[in-house]
């Protein structure tokens, strides 16, 4: 017999020698619990426990929640929510800066510095398109109907299909006589109405001031973004109580009326009623005597 099959021999003797596990107890020596164990036993249980373990530690971090404690690990719910936040995102962004250029191409108008005709809220979105993979492009056929409507019915109405007159009013900024009224042909997109110096100017409407400084030609000019598209604009005043970014109420005082700007020829209110970017006559909607 060679050493080779001598050492085999050996080491499988050594692996199935028999050894007895014992467990007395410590006062008496009384043998409680006895186990028969070789070394091939001991090998073969810890593998498996060890085997256990493992796949028992990956079931639960693969298919329980408690994967999303590992760090840098995410579920794809937040992946999902964080695309979505990241699109709401962009075109709030987009929006944003939108409105910030139309409401200095209205000033500009205001101001005399852009002539209206200029002024389109459309071509300003134009200019912002966004990614057309990202969007349906193809209208359903109710929301062609509901376009229609809409535009059929603005036609006629300062106000959107969603309101009515009934439901939004005006409140007159100021009583008193009209010296000048609206005038397409003059571009007097306004009506001057005579006040007392430092009589209290109101706001027509509830809304928010978007503008509301010192111009060399029109003086103290406050304007106020309300529903429905509108915004009110109140020019010559001889001071503001109120600042951009303020809300403000129907019939809240924002103003003192005046005669302040190169363009006055005494105390009066030049008041502007502007919808979607386009002057309207603010005597068809203000009683102002």
């Amino acid at each position: 017999m060679t050493n080779e099959k001598k050492n085999k021999k050996k080491f499988a003797k050594k692996l199935l020698h028999k050894y007895r596990l014992v467990i007395l107890n410590e006062d008496t020596f009384e043998e409680r619990v006895s186990f028969k164990l070789t070394r091939l036993n001991v090998f073969v249980v810890v593998t498996l426990s060890a085997i256990f373990l493992i796949a028992a530690t990956t079931f639960l971090i693969a298919f329980t929640g408690l994967r999303e404690y590992i760090p840098g690990y995410s579920s794809a719910a937040l992946k999902r929510q964080a695309t979505e936040l990241a699109y709401k995102t962009d075109s709030l962004q987009t929006v944003l800066v939108v409105n910030n250029q139309y409401y200095e191409s209205i000033r500009r108008v205001l101001t005399g510095d852009m002539e209206p005709s200029r002024l389109n809220r459309d071509s300003l979105e134009r200019s912002f398109q966004a990614d057309p993979s990202l969007l349906d492009l193809n209208p359903s056929r109710a929301d062609s109907l509901l376009r229609q409507e809409v535009a059929q019915e603005d036609r006629f109405n300062v106000f959107e299909t969603a309101g009515s007159a009934g439901e939004f009013s005006l409140f007159p900024p100021v009583q008193g006589p009209i010296t000048e009224g609206y005038d397409l042909r003059t571009r007097h997109y306004a009506v001057d109405v005579v006040v007392a110096k430092n009589a209290p100017i109101k706001a027509a409407a509830d809304g928010r001031v978007i503008f509301a400084e010192w111009s060399a030609a029109t003086g103290y000019v406050i304007m106020v973004k309300h529903d429905y598209g509108l915004i009110s604009v109140y020019k010559h005043n001889s001071s503001l109580t109120k600042e951009q970014g303020d809300l403000v109420k129907a019939g809240e005082v924002i103003a003192a009326g005046g005669s302040s700007g190169e363009l006055s020829t005494g105390p009066h209110l030049h008041f502007e009623l502007w919808k979607e970017g386009n002057p309207v006559n603010p005597t068809d909607y203000i009683d102002f005597e």
